[in-house]
């Protein structure tokens, strides 16, 4: 027994619609919080034997020292996550000892210590917006080759630019809610966050041409059978295959989410929520509109 995907393509266009405007709506207003790779500066990450100073007491000790801009994130294990200005190696030590100062003598161990400047954390940005440009050309241009036989009842290009706008749901999705958490919880967005975006871009796109690559092969023996039918049927028989790939993928995302140190918890959480979209995108989005397209074409006679 097939589901009726299809009969209700409006509804999950519709969602998906709503989906990213609010996603839109939250980068505007609160933007993504860039960690140092992309703003420049020092990191340093200290982890206390005993009672750690509060953040407070850092950034005004800093202060006093012509330090400006510095950041303080408790984490684990009584560690302090601190970002100033760029540093150069004798005020680093400077620093260090202040902490030790304002800790009480307190012992504590740097985990680590690092310098970004400002023309590397420019060219970083640019780096991450061409390869995501590049990318996404590079997808329209392959599925428009790969589905170049059955460009009839609609072109080849535009399963590859509905496939990409698919991918934009999964990407907005996943920006949206570290804008959100970037707002109240002060997370950061770093490379790893763009190589995370890029894992999801392929991810999702890949579910999607498993999808058309089948609906490809129902409209070379349709029959009578209208566009919307074999769409339907296309997503009806590759489900089982999406939802397995993907809970195979999650299943092992989860553990280190819950396990995995808290060096690489922002990476899996962006991999987890990508992934989980592009796999409801596959189904809910890219098809459907698919089925969508054709239909305005055939009524408007395009």
């Amino acid at each position: 027994m097939n589901l009726p995907f299809i009969k209700y393509s409006k509804v999950w266009v519709g969602f998906a619609i709503t989906v990213s405007v609010l996603a839109v709506l939250f980068i505007s207003i609160w933007g993504l919080k860039p960690g140092i790779d992309f703003t420049g500066g020092s990191l340093m990450e200290l982890e206390f034997k005993a009672e750690r100073p509060t953040p407070e007491a850092i950034v005004t000790s800093f202060e006093e020292l012509g330090v400006k801009n510095t950041s303080v994130q408790k984490a684990e294990n009584l560690s302090l996550i601190i970002r100033t200005s760029f540093l150069k190696e004798d005020k680093h030590q400077e620093l260090l000892k202040k902490i030790k100062e304002i800790s009480g003598n307190n012992e504590f161990i740097e985990q680590r210590f690092e310098t970004i400047g400002s023309s590397v954390s420019n060219q970083l940005r640019q780096r991450a917006l061409w390869a995501i440009i590049f990318v996404s050309i590079g997808i329209i241009l392959y599925v428009a080759y790969a589905f170049r036989k059955v460009s009839q009842p609609v072109k080849s290009w535009k399963y590859g630019a509905l496939a990409l706008v698919a991918v934009l749901h999964d990407l907005l999705l996943v920006m949206g809610v570290f804008a959100i958490l970037g707002h109240f919880k002060g997370i950061e967005v770093d490379v790893a966050f763009v190589v995370a975006l890029l894992t999801v871009l392929g991810y999702s796109i890949n579910d999607t041409i498993v999808v058309y690559d089948r609906i490809r092969e129902n409209l070379i023996h349709r029959g009578n059978r209208s566009f919307s039918d074999v769409v339907n049927d296309g997503l009806n028989q590759t489900l089982a295959r999406s939802i397995n790939t993907t809970l195979t993928t999650l299943l092992p995302l989860l553990a280190l989410f819950f396990f995995g140190g808290a060096t690489i918890h922002n990476f899996v959480l962006a991999l987890l929520i990508g992934i989980a979209s592009g796999a409801y995108s596959s189904i809910f989005i890219a098809a459907p509109l698919l089925a969508m397209v054709e239909q305005f074409q055939r009524t408007r006679k395009i």
